[in-house]
């Protein structure tokens, strides 16, 4: 290589830059991508000792030869070389966030994530599909109402965002059996996720319903479909029967019509599916560096530092991808809480970890997760319960939150930077960067470059990324102006402790703006009207400093905060100091031609910038609603909690602006002059202008919606849920356990040789009820049991009518012995053991067919006659919700029968308020049941919540269903979830609703469970009507 690199020098000396990019246009031909970032680092090195810095001098300097574009041979709509993907030709930096509509089981609600995304300037949206959820057993494939793929892509379409999707069949995601049918873990015998040919039997139809969903609403036919993920996260991609695996899927997708790229997504760095049997189109890692214990939330991990070296030592010639970085992180059992996860990856994480991924060169990524939700019903393997918040950006309540901010301020610096798709990697401070010195040994930098525009990003941060102190630093940098040391003219670049900072230089902006440099941050920066708009941001307690060219007739700030300089050494360029000060916008530059604001991140925050529909010549059918390839029109509005979007009326006169608002605030409009009145969700709001486009007014929140109230939940009606353990309750329509083998991995441990495990017999999910019958001698005096159910479980067993206990494990199973209570046999007769086996969920990953129910049974002295089993009616064959799904119901006994839902005749009930607990204080089952009206106000979207008392200290769990959903699981002696969130169309927020609290007491004991309703915030705005998703009670057989 190193002849390449001293021709390089000589022919740039001799014949210009010209001929040196036709030579590296033969070496691209002759060499890999990862030596050709080589070879560039070090000719610009042989360059740096060789003249004048000014060798990276000009911002109009010839274009790079671009590297060969590569495509699947299926489609050149989507193409890519080692920087970007192009999708119609033009780059695209993939910015997603991960979320799962199961998690929201309301299809209208879907476009409420996607236009929050959108508006914090992400372009992608990374999607799960859960395969036992839609293909609930076999031959049954069911994509209707929140199952839908359809209603995805439609929504996502009128957002504006593209769609990655993932659908496994194995996904992992905290879900039972890893997204895996439960049928699957039962009645494949071959080892899953290999080309075992009754496991590629047992999913294919499956994949096949994903293609006949999917296939026209691929980017390629003007759908948001841009890639889709070969299953996830596997871990034998050496083994050539996974290998297979994937061909197989790959081979499906491709015959069934998909054209989009196939992508991977390893479980760290293990190079898998890169080339050979089964590789992908374009691949990428996870990333999880803060882990998953959210019990000491301001305890940091160090940031990992060869991600670049990675990605070029393996894919060079692809864009980097990650397909998961952590954007949260689950919280398990008797954890911290969803609050310390948010802390544990909070803003200042976010900022230092992010844009060390942009430093690596990354230019596809998606945060797990953006928006978490819940994982309703039997979703949660058992390593988590109910709520998935994951302490996202997007709270479980579909609330904002700071986090949201950060993310926004760095998706409106991608979106308003298309200088930044192109960088090649240039150095860093541990290897060296040609034409770069660091001054100040407590900071770190990496600096890309454009090849096209010579537009440097220093990405900075400090050398211990922990660090909590605070540094300063100064940074020496070629720009078009020679060699400058930033800043110019104040002290130092100040770092506040866990804080990165993109220091940029000649950066254009707008039609005609060019920034020389800034120590301050890029938000915005495009065009609104005719004017050129830029918009910096840093902390007001640092001092920032930026040089530009101020163009135009205008007027200056007046703020004593900011200092204004020229110096010929930058040709008269303006030179903007500003000092330490108060929060709040300040306009520095007003001008007919340029608009050049700053402000503190909170208030820049505060601004949205909504693509506007405005069709032009380039603007691809289909894409309409999506930002580069569909309008380049925005304005930037400032105060409401969310723009969901923006249209100019055909005259350009008056602004519709349609979005959110939590409280009463000013609000401040900066558009195309032509703009002379604003309305905001229909209704006009009183404007002034100041005849350039920026427009200033208020926006009231109604009095009636800061005042909306909820009930206290009253009224309850009890009724007993475990008459099994009566005398004389038949059992003899459940199904007999007689099964002698099993595909479970757990063979029996113990007894007979009956396996008793309920997926076995149709009974996968939620509770399961076991009937043991023996005949009694009298001399029977205990029985052992091993009882699986998943971490955290509990189990509780009878016999006859007479209590014995409960076990609880936080491993996956519990062997005991249970001693009969004196006098519980009865001689001569039929006895029963009846155990309530809690299912967790199914483990994921290795374990993927664990054992659910008896593992062991044996009686002290006798056998057991017979065994029978119950779990929700009808089994995964013939459930009779299709609505709520497989995985809504349990087999207790209420559950059966439809207690929970709607429309259920309670009124024979006996009145009992649920904080009375069971009648006699005694173990058992009851279900609690009452009814409450809402009335919100018209158009908004209210946060509701259901609280259980605060704390974890009761020896009771309960399952929450809300108008037949089951939206929540507590355990009340462990914890930590006490609220639990339920969206509207689950809630009817203007209407009756039905709520049911399945109380199950672990103890011969009193419980004083209590339970109310909350308000969090309501919101006047949201997507509109949300219409209830909650099917009346029917008579069940």
């Amino acid at each position: 290589m190193h002849q390449y690199i001293l021709e390089v020098a000589r022919i740039t000396e001799v014949e210009g830059a010209g001929a040196m990019f036709q030579l590296l246009s033969t070496v691209w031909a002759r060499l890999r991508p990862a030596l050709l970032v080589s070879l560039l680092v070090a000719w610009s090195s042989i360059l740096c000792s060789k003249t004048s810095p000014s060798v990276f001098e000009g911002t109009s300097a010839v274009v790079a030869a671009n590297p060969p574009r590569q495509s699947n041979g299926f489609t050149d709509v989507v193409q890519w070389d080692n920087y970007t993907l192009f999708l119609h030709d033009q780059r695209l930096f993939i910015h997603a966030g991960e979320f799962h509509t199961f998690r929201l089981p309301v299809p209208e609600l879907w476009l409420d994530i996607f236009q929050k995304m959108v508006a914090a300037g992400f372009n992608g949206v990374s999607i799960y599909i859960h395969m036992g959820v839609i293909n609930p057993s076999p031959g049954i494939l069911d994509f209707n109402d929140w199952r839908s793929l359809q209603a995805i892509y439609e929504a996502a379409k009128v957002a504006g965002i593209f769609v990655i999707l993932r659908p496994g069949p194995y996904i992992n995601g905290e879900t039972t059996s890893g997204g895996i049918a439960h049928w699957i873990t039962s009645q494949v015998a071959g080892t899953v996720r290999t080309n075992a040919t009754d496991w590629t039997a047992a999913y294919q139809p499956y994949i096949s319903g994903i293609i006949n969903e999917s296939v026209h609403y691929q980017v390629t036919e003007g759908g948001p479909l841009l890639a889709v993920q070969i299953d996830n996260e596997n871990r034998n991609s050496p083994d050539p029967s996974t290998e297979e695996y994937f061909a197989q899927l790959e081979n499906q997708y491709r015959e069934g019509g998909i054209v989009v790229p196939l992508t991977y997504n390893d479980p760290g760095m293990r190079s898998g599916f890169i080339n050979g049997t089964g590789h992908v189109d374009i691949y990428g890692l996870d990333a999880y560096p803060q882990g998953f214990n959210c019990s000491t939330p301001r305890t940091w991990s160090h940031v990992t530092t060869n991600y670049h070296q990675y990605h070029e030592a393996n894919n060079p010639s692809e864009p980097w991808y990650m397909p998961e970085f952590q954007g949260g992180s689950f919280d398990p059992w008797g954890g911290p809480g969803y609050d310390a996860c948010e802390l544990l990856t909070g803003p200042d994480f976010q900022d230092v970890f992010y844009k060390h991924n942009w430093a690596a060169n990354v230019k596809m990524i998606s945060y797990y997760m953006l928006y978490g939700g819940t994982s309703w019903g039997g979703i949660p393997f058992p390593g988590v319960y109910t709520s998935y918040d994951y302490g996202s950006s997007i709270r479980e309540n579909r609330a904002l939150t700071d986090k949201f901010d950060e993310v926004k301020r760095q998706g409106m610096f991608i979106r308003s930077s298309p200088q930044f798709l192109k960088t090649d990697w240039i150095g860093n401070s541990s290897l060296g960067i040609p034409g770069v010195t660091l001054n100040g040994s407590a900071a770190f930098v990496t600096s890309l470059r454009n090849p096209d525009s010579n537009t440097w990003f220093h990405v900075t941060r400090q050398a211990d990324s922990t660090s909590t102190a605070n540094i300063s630093f100064t940074l020496t940098v070629p720009t078009s102006q020679g060699m400058l040391t930033l800043p110019r003219t104040t002290d130092s670049i100040a770092l506040n402790g866990r804080q990165s900072k993109l220091i940029i230089t000649d950066y254009s902006f707008g039609v005609h703006g060019s920034l020389l440099y800034s120590t301050a941050s890029v938000f915005f920066a495009g065009t609104i009207g005719s004017r050129d708009v830029l918009f910096l941001y840093g902390f007001a307690d640092q001092s920032h400093e930026f040089a530009l060219n101020m163009t135009g007739n205008g007027v200056r700030t007046s703020s004593s905060r900011v200092q204004f300089g020229t110096s010929d050494t930058i040709n008269d360029l303006t030179t903007v100091a500003i000092v330490p000060g108060s929060a709040g916008l300040l306009t520095i530059w007003d001008s007919d031609k340029q608009l050049i604001l700053f402000s503190e991140p909170v208030t820049a925050a505060s601004f949205w910038a909504p693509a506007i529909r405005a069709e032009t010549s380039s603007t691809v059918a289909g894409l309409e609603s999506y930002w580069w390839f569909g309008t380049n029109t925005t304005v930037l509005v400032g105060g409401p909690y969310l723009v969901r979007n923006a249209t100019l009326s055909r005259d350009r006169n008056t602004l519709a602006l349609r979005g959110d608002l939590n409280v009463s605030v000013p609000l401040i409009v900066i558009a195309p002059p032509s703009v002379r009145a604003v309305s905001w969700n229909g209704n006009p709001v009183a404007m002034r202008s100041d005849g350039r486009g920026v427009l200033t007014g208020n926006l009231q929140l109604n009095a009636d919606i800061e005042n909306a109230k909820v009930p206290r939940l009253k009224g309850w009606r009890y009724k007993d849920s475990l008459p099994e353990i009566q005398p004389g309750f038949d059992d003899s329509d459940w199904v007999v356990a007689n099964h002698t083998t099993t595909n479970i991995f757990q063979k029996p441990l113990f007894g007979d040789g009956r396996v008793l495990y309920g997926c076995d017999y149709g009974f996968c999910e939620n509770t399961v009820l076991w009937r043991g019958h023996f005949n009694g001698t009298g001399s029977e005096t205990s029985v052992n049991l091993t009882i699986y159910g998943g971490t955290f479980f509990a189990s509780s067993v009878w016999i006859n009518d007479k209590f014995i206990g409960t076990v609880t494990s936080s491993a996956d199973h519990v062997n005991g012995l249970f001693p009969f209570p004196e006098g519980a046999v009865i001689t001569g007769l039929n006895n029963v053991i009846t155990v309530i086996q809690e299912n967790m969920g199914n483990d994921e990953q290795a374990n993927i067919k664990p054992a659910r129910g008896i593992a062991g049974f044996q009686l002290d002295s006798g056998n057991f006659t017979a065994w029978k089993v119950q779990g929700k009616i009808g089994g995964y064959t013939n459930y009779p919700d299709k609505v709520r799904g497989v995985l809504n119901e349990g087999g207790l006994f209420g559950e059966r029968h439809g207690w929970h839902l709607p429309g259920f005749d309670t009124s024979d009930w006996t009145l009992r308020d649920l904080a009375e607990g069971l009648p006699g204080s005694s173990a058992g089952v009851g279900f609690f049941v009452t009814t409450f009206d809402l009335a919100f106000p018209e158009d908004t979207d209210p946060f509701v919540s259901f609280q259980f008392e605060m704390k974890n200290t009761q020896p009771y769990r309960a399952l929450l269903f809300v108008n037949g959903w089951m939206f929540g699981k507590r355990v009340a002696n462990l914890g930590p979830q006490t609220k639990f969130p339920v969206p509207p169309g689950i809630l009817d927020c203007n209407g009756k609703n039905t709520v049911a609290i399945v109380l199950w007491a672990l103890e011969d004991t009193s419980v004083f469970p209590t339970l109310d309703l909350i308000v969090d915030d309501v919101l006047h705005g949201g997507v509109g009507p949300i219409p209830l998703h909650s099917p009346a009670w029917k008579l069940r057989e």
